[in-house]
């Protein structure tokens, strides 16, 4: 499933990742560069599998570390109302 942030979130690229602005707290969260990777894999229309395999090209890690990060950061964006 693709990912979408709401329409009061902001994003900007930084040197170490990315960063997160909820435009309606004016909470800011930071992505690590591997944060980045997987939301960068899912706004461009990937799920889950594919944002993993983004993960595991990118870094030597394996395949179910991978997918546990993925599913951690999906989790904590959706509970922290950052995507619709």
């Amino acid at each position: 499933m693709a990912l979408r942030f709401g329409a009061d979130v902001s994003t900007a690229d930084t040197d170490y990742g990315t960063v997160l602005l909820d435009e309606r707290s004016g909470q800011y969260w930071e992505l690590n560069p591997t944060g980045t990777v997987v939301v960068r894999a899912l706004m461009a229309g990937g799920d889950e599998a594919a944002a993993a395999d983004a993960l595991v090209a990118a870094y030597d890690i394996d395949r179910t570390r991978a997918e546990q990060d993925v599913a951690a950061l999906v989790a904590e964006l959706r509970s922290s109302g950052l995507v619709a």
